[in-house]
């Protein structure tokens, strides 16, 4: 597979090389797994690492989706809770952003609560944000300091890209054009430079208002309106062939609760796979790695054990 990457017919193959380059890395982090795991069991006084890097090894066993290693665009939501609600859904997407900035991934903002995380696997490391979000803490505004709880939904989906074969007629497709506006006023736009796209047969829309130039906010807003729709026909697809639950993580039913934010408590639970860390004030700062880690290993293993 070395030499087939250095081969000047497969450089000159954008797809065939794309396609090599990630079994070629798939393959690399098995066999490192695989070395480590060998001179842990012939070392053998440390039975704890050798159970992790069986784990470990066992993990690079499963094959990733190839759409784990694309750029995640992810939208979020007030949910019930009145303001209390748009507070939470603020801030969650400043965790994200924050979250993004640790990983040295970059962001390309669509709109308020709507962004792409550029940056290879960030959907693989984001897919399992998807769902409501629900936080339980005193506003600033109770003046009887009682708890409110409140929730926010997180839609996570892989951003389309130049391997994606999908024809949008330009009737199917209704653009409005609008003044683009800023928090505090700043930044406001006098010219009708935000752009929203409806796709007609499927209802779904796109908003793109962050540029300043029309022309670019049409075509972020394009590429966000056809991988919304890919998105859909993917979950269609997963639920017409009888996906179970664990093949619809990520993208199935975006209306469960898959997480509480208790403030009070400094707590956050993740339902999904019964985790409780007593560290959000860390986590809201961005410091996700550890609750997406468990994620990624839960959901790694019991693919793995399906196999």
């Amino acid at each position: 597979m070395e030499a087939d990457l250095s081969d000047p017919v497969v450089l000159g193959d954008r797809k065939r090389y794309r396609e090599l380059a990630r079994e070629y890395a798939f393959l690399k982090k098995l066999e490192s797994a695989y070395v480590m795991y060998e001179l842990a069991r012939e070392d053998g006084t440390d039975e704890a690492l050798v159970a992790q890097s069986e784990r470990e090894l066992m993990e690079a066993l499963v094959p990733p989706d190839p759409l784990d290693l694309r750029n995640a665009v992810v939208e979020i939501r007030a949910g019930t809770g009145g303001e209390e609600a748009g507070l939470f859904a603020a801030d969650l997407e400043r965790m994200y952003l924050r979250y993004a900035e640790r990983r040295g991934w970059r962001v390309s903002r669509m709109s308020e609560g709507f962004f792409t995380v550029l940056g290879e696997g960030a959907y693989g490391e984001l897919r399992f944000e998807g769902g409501t979000h629900r936080v339980q803490r005193v506003p600033e505004t109770e003046a009887q300091g009682r708890i409110h709880t409140s929730a926010a939904t997180v839609v996570v989906f892989p951003e389309a890209d130049e391997d994606d074969t999908l024809e949008i007629p330009e009737k199917d497709v209704r653009i409005d054009l609008f003044c683009a506006g800023g928090a505090g006023g700043q930044h406001v736009n006098k010219t009708e430079s935000a752009v929203r796209m409806t796709h007609i047969p499927t209802g779904l829309v796109a908003v793109c208002q962050d540029e300043r130039s029309q022309q670019r906010n049409r075509e972020k807003c394009f590429a966000t309106l056809k991988a919304r729709i890919l998105d859909k026909q993917r979950r269609e697809e997963a639920a017409r062939l009888g996906a179970d639950r664990l093949e619809m993580v990520g993208s199935g039913d975006r209306s469960e609760k898959i997480r509480t934010y208790n403030f009070p408590q400094n707590r956050l639970t993740d339902h999904r796979i019964n985790l409780t860390l007593y560290a959000l004030d860390r986590i809201i700062d961005g410091e996700l790695d550890e609750i997406i880690s468990a994620l990624r290993q839960h959901f790694t293993l019991a693919k793995l054990a399906k196999i």
